[in-house]
């Protein structure tokens, strides 16, 4: 057993210690506590903040060959179009650059401090990379439908192909639909059957994320409207709900506590309520927001409503990097009234908790796995909670491992 001292330990489910101690025995938390009950500590890692490794549940790494290959947009739809153009010049989704941008985009989320991962993929090209990282993941296969002809089969065949994957402790297979402007009512409706057949893992859809889907959902005019008709998949026999994204989709049974709904920059009060209610875990990716057009995301809003809210970088074809950091300081401007324990906590515990690793991730205690990030931190600093939320670059950390020769790679 090794017992690592630092300034500060951050066991998320509870308060910080000052001048504290993590002890780790085969890859597991064992115990923690406060220096002084412990003088014997084998390893004194000096001015550093100890806590559990990032959850960063919501990236697409698959898109990671785009960066700064879209460019930034007014308009959402605009910045899909610019997404489509860049990804049909490589329709090979095992091309080398799209693999080594897959790569990249694992190894720079490992070196901003992520441990745990929920990521977007249309190819499942991303799960052998997954596989062969440190990074714990639900990788989610995601279903673009607005005209299916036979939406169950066409979710069967989903399904076989993640259950055709290798099986792994550590990168779980899931399903995600879209969004609601992308995806037909019965293939939503396929989805959430196949996952009720699947009661141990969640899923993923983009939900109420720019003013033209709630334009969409309650008209049936609008941007998203020449848009699918401009792709040919515009199909009159759809009819708009009426009402907000979230409670179309509330109304049609698909959202529940198993459910993560993305971005959420477009909800209303009552939007926010009806996910509070189900369960649904919110994921924020504000940065993402701005750049594609969506606007900026009521953080306080979401976390007065009593939702569940998790953080996510979304992709580089949309934020400039993968650093759940970054998002949080992005968060922090957007809601100075919010707690900074409540922000750490959505980037580490709720995430987990709302990918189904929980149970392993997301806190510092006894019996997790000791994926321990370590974070200097300048002498003078009192709040440590706050300092995480400034902005912390991959310079200033390092992971935590019992063996002295990973160490010395930090």
């Amino acid at each position: 057993m090794t017992r690592y001292r630092a300034a500060w330990v951050l066991p998320v489910a509870d308060r910080p210690i000052r001048d504290g101690w993590v002890a780790v025995e085969q890859g597991r938390i064992a115990a923690l506590g406060k220096n002084s009950e412990n003088a014997d500590t084998d390893r004194d890692l000096g001015s550093v903040a100890l806590l559990p490794g990032l959850v960063n549940t919501h990236t697409h790494f698959e898109l990671s060959y785009l960066r700064q290959q879209v460019p930034a947009a007014e308009a959402f739809v605009t910045w899909i179009r610019g997404v489509m153009a860049a990804r049909r010049q490589r329709p090979d989704p095992n091309s080398s650059e799209i693999l080594d941008g897959i790569r990249a985009g694992i190894d720079e989320a490992v070196r901003s401090g992520t441990a745990l991962v929920g990521d977007i993929s249309n190819t499942l090209a991303t799960h052998a990379p997954l596989l062969d990282s440190p990074l714990a993941a639900v990788l989610f296969y995601e279903l673009i439908r607005f005209n299916a002809p036979d939406p169950v089969a066409f979710v069967d065949q989903a399904c076989q192909q993640i259950d055709g994957l290798p099986v792994s402790t550590s990168v779980r297979a899931s399903l995600a639909a879209h969004a609601p402007y992308s995806v037909a009512p019965l293939v939503f409706r396929a989805i959430r059957d196949a996952i009720d057949r699947r009661p141990f893992i969640p899923c993923s859809v983009h939900l109420s994320e720019s003013r033209e889907e709630v334009e969409f959902i309650a008209t049936g005019e609008g941007e998203w409207r020449r848009f699918l008709e401009e792709v040919g998949s515009w199909t009159p026999d759809w009819v708009a709900p009426g009402v907000s994204p979230v409670r179309f989709l509330d109304d049609a049974g698909f959202l529940d506590q198993r459910v993560l709904a993305v971005h959420g920059v477009q909800m209303t009060r009552d939007d926010l309520a009806r996910l509070a209610a189900k369960g649904t875990t919110l994921v924020a990716c504000p940065r993402s927001n701005a750049f594609t057009g969506a606007g900026a995301p009521p953080i306080s809003s979401f976390y007065e409503s009593g939702v569940a809210v998790a953080v996510g970088t979304d992709s580089l074809a949309s934020t400039p990097d993968l650093n759940v950091f970054s998002e949080l300081a992005a968060m922090r401007r957007l809601a100075p009234d919010v707690s900074a324990w409540r922000l750490l906590e959505s980037a580490t515990l709720t995430g987990a908790r709302a990918l189904g690793f929980d149970a392993e991730y997301g806190t510092l205690e006894p019996g997790k796995r000791a994926r321990i990030l370590a974070v200097r931190v300048p002498g003078a600093v009192s709040d440590v909670e706050e300092y995480l939320l400034s902005g912390i670059t991959p310079d200033q950390l390092f992971w935590v491992d019992e063996s002295p020769e990973s160490m010395a790679r930090s």
